[in-house]
């Protein structure tokens, strides 16, 4: 008898252990059971528009169950008034500051890849649509998201000359609580896709100012900062064809003979300038992930172009 006894109080744990959370929101919920439903995400990630719920969980959430953490707001702009849907958790992506929730919501055949934005104490801050499978056009849509996170949406076609035509877009969440794009790249408009120097006008007359070149998509221009010591700077580079580019202004900052360094405050790229003779040498120290590819980094060199002689009058 007692070990008949003993038999049934171990398989009695074993189903309390293996016990079901109830996700329909039916019932409250503990954060520690919803959270905990996110697994940490690998990174790098990608997916596309074809395989979109590559990831996700069999596991099902109710809307009921989301809203007990997060506000309908955070719905809105994704699905309108439309609540008739169901979601399943991909993964979670864990910050210093701020963690990353990434979700495959289900609206009949549409399926979208959608992220929410919370603080360390699970506070909601931002959402945004990732990628879809309901759009009508001839692209092939794809995300790709790194170690930052820098989230990079592509599409891409063959053109009228099979010629591949793509757009990129980067997307970071920043210290004001938004999505912003720091990478928007194009081959399919020439004027789009045309570099334009935001520091060209700005003076140039100290020791290192002036532009260092590869040809005119692959480029640095120093200007005159606030004294001999401090310059601003402007970096694009375009790689493998356009497969791979980046851009970034900014301030430098001397810190010793023909040396100098990028590093803002808040952000974690850090990037080393090194002037030697008529080139500048550029290094990526830090994570710059959020003004470049995922496979491509600032690492280059690049020859100063001659200033033009100035024009002078003959003396009669």
């Amino acid at each position: 008898m007692k070990n008949w006894l003993a038999v049934f109080l171990i398989v009695l744990v074993f189903a309390c252990k293996e016990k079901k959370i109830d996700l329909t929101g039916d019932i409250p919920l503990k954060e520690k059971d919803f959270f905990g439903v996110f697994k940490p995400l690998r990174l790098p990630y990608s997916v596309s528009d074809t395989n979109i719920d590559k990831s996700a969980d069999t596991i099902t959430i109710g809307v009921k169950a989301f809203l007990q953490f997060f506000p309908d707001s955070a719905f809105q702009a994704i699905t309108g008034n439309n609540r008739k849907f169901v979601l399943h958790p991909i993964g979670k992506i864990e910050k210093e500051k701020e963690q990353y929730l990434l979700v495959l919501l289900k609206q009949q055949k549409k399926k979208k890849l959608l992220v929410f934005v919370t603080d360390k104490k699970n506070r909601f801050l931002a959402a945004k649509e990732l990628l879809s499978n309901a759009k009508q056009d001839e692209y092939f849509h794809s995300l790709s998201i790194n170690k930052e996170p820098t989230f990079l949406l592509s599409k891409e076609k063959f053109g009228k000359d099979n010629n591949l035509l793509f757009s990129r877009a980067g997307w970071v969440y920043n210290d004001a609580g938004i999505f912003m794009v720091v990478i928007n790249d194009s081959n399919e408009d020439p004027i789009k896709s045309q570099v334009i120097n935001p520091l060209d006008t700005l003076p140039r007359k100290n020791k290192y100012s002036g532009d260092y070149i590869k040809d005119k998509k692959n480029y640095v221009s120093i200007r005159d900062g606030k004294d001999v010591n401090n310059y601003r700077f402007f970096v694009h580079f375009e790689r493998n064809a356009g497969a791979c580019t980046g851009e970034l202004k900014g301030d430098l900052k001397m810190t010793g003979p023909g040396s100098g360094i990028f590093n803002e405050s808040g952000d974690p790229c850090i990037i080393d300038f090194k002037f030697e003779g008529n080139k500048i040498s550029l290094k990526e120290q830090g994570s710059c992930g959020n003004h470049r590819g995922i496979k491509c980094f600032f690492n280059d060199t690049f020859i100063k172009k001659k200033e033009p002689r100035q024009k002078t009058g003959k003396k009669k």
